[in-house]
């Protein structure tokens, strides 16, 4: 498992980032929280998960070698989750990396905990053979576009007289 530690602004503490293991109750009870956490925020669609969601979602990701997840601690508090789901690139004939959730609570935010989870992220896409990071963000959530832009993200356009992507989605 990969685990870093780094001092908060204030010296007060640590913010420790890790490897979720699904397996693991205080992980499985931390990554639901948190992202439960985030459902309800508006940039999450402001509605609670399901206690079906909530029930069975560490188990339905343990089983899926292309799911991962980071989280970070203030001590022993959960703060932040990263999950991640291993895609493909075939113009690059490698893997890529989605990152489909963010989350950090209120109370953290500031602190730079997303560019410590992303650390994290990315190490495990390296490890991977990823060829890149892929993620989706609403228009209007200027601190998450700032943050993504501080990690090197950017839109992508293939050929400049078509524009940059956009992404899309249909519900099943």
């Amino acid at each position: 498992m990969s685990e870093s530690t780094a001092a908060k602004a204030d010296g007060a503490g640590a913010i420790r980032t890790l490897l979720a293991d699904y397996r693991d109750a205080s992980h499985a009870t931390a990554l639901v929280d948190l992202l439960d956490a985030y459902a309800q925020d508006p940039a999450g669609g402001g509605t609670p998960l399901s206690a079906e969601v909530r029930a069975g979602l560490p188990a339905a990701l343990a089983v899926r070698p292309q799911a991962f997840s980071v989280l970070a601690f203030d001590g022993v508090q959960p703060v932040g989750l990263v999950n991640c789901i291993e895609g493909f690139s075939t113009f690059a004939c490698r893997p890529l990396v989605n990152v489909h959730d963010v989350v950090v609570l209120a109370s953290h935010r500031g602190q730079r905990i997303t560019q410590r989870m992303f650390a994290c992220v990315e190490a495990e896409a390296l490890r991977r053979g990823a060829c890149k990071l892929t993620l989706e963000v609403l228009q209007g959530n200027q601190p998450a576009l700032s943050a993504y832009a501080r990690e090197g993200f950017t839109s992508y356009q293939l050929d400049p007289a078509y524009g940059s992507a956009v992404f899309l989605q249909k519900k099943l």
